[in-house]
């Protein structure tokens, strides 16, 4: 199960990011990436009513962890495709808009926090009741969606999980968007144009940022100077993180890749 499962999710991650680096996620291209993620599901789905389990610890763990990570990406999606759709094109509007939402977000987080609680500390106690097929009890306070899902494929809590994850990822989504708001667009452009993908930029980014290679400047500053640089716009470069941070081979792709292009550049003029 977990090979398979981790080479479906390195997959689908892929194509994402082949979709994400052309353009900052327009509307057509978020319904392009619902719909490969409704595929991926799909071919999940029906290796895990094929295959099995072996026990109930590869069931809670594939229930608890491996198919929250890839459902949370179709919430995520489907929601800022609402978002997206339905954003006020007048600033004070769109700022009183996206406040909304996340308040919406707040809502979720306080009528869930018990489950939040127990999901965010690791806790494992009651794992045999929520991450279990076929289990359920009414006390547990079961959203009314476990009851009109495929129980084959289901249990009371993975839809929850999921909804957590893709819920930080939104959250993100949102700050970043009010963040943006606070900033005036450079006119200045630069000679210099960046030509690798937005993806490798943000990890770049995000590296010189942890190693404090400019101080204590925010990641948010940062990455403005970068775009401004380079004439490119990250967009959501929160969420692109998230999406790195997610990866199970590769985390450090384009870093890694840097490193063997000098090392060689180095070797190849030893050898001149």
């Amino acid at each position: 199960m977990n090979k398979f499962y981790t080479e479906t999710l390195y997959k689908l991650e892929t194509e994402i990011d082949e979709l994400e680096i052309e353009a900052d996620c327009p509307i057509q291209r978020i319904e392009t990436v619902i719909h490969i993620i409704v595929e991926y599901l799909s071919e999940l789905k029906r290796y895990v009513l094929k295959r099995g389990f072996k026990n109930t610890e590869e069931e809670i763990q594939f229930f608890k962890h491996q198919k929250p990570a890839i459902v949370s990406k179709l919430i995520y999606y489907n929601a800022i495709y609402k978002i997206e759709s339905k954003k006020p094109n007048e600033k004070k509007s769109a700022r009183k808009y996206f406040n909304t939402e996340l308040k919406k977000l707040k809502r979720f987080f306080d009528n869930n926090l018990e489950f939040y609680k127990y999901y965010r500390t690791n806790n494992t106690f009651i794992d045999d009741q929520l991450f279990v097929r076929g289990k359920y009890d009414i006390k547990l306070n079961l959203d009314t969606i476990y009851f009109e899902t495929d129980h084959s494929f289901s249990t009371i809590a993975d839809y929850k999980v999921a909804k957590i994850l893709a819920n930080d990822l939104i959250q993100v989504y949102l700050e970043d968007q009010l963040n943006n708001k606070q900033y005036k667009k450079v006119n200045n452009k630069s000679l210099l144009s960046w030509t690798a993908s937005k993806t490798a930029l943000t990890e770049l980014i995000y590296a010189l940022h942890s190693q404090g290679a400019f101080g204590n400047t925010d990641i948010i500053s940062i990455t403005k100077t970068f775009e401004s640089t380079f004439n490119i716009n990250l967009g959501d470069f929160y969420h692109t993180f998230m999406e790195l941070k997610a990866r199970k081979i590769n985390r450090t792709k384009f870093l890694d890749s840097l490193k063997e292009s000098l090392l060689k550049k180095m070797d190849e003029e030893d050898e001149m």
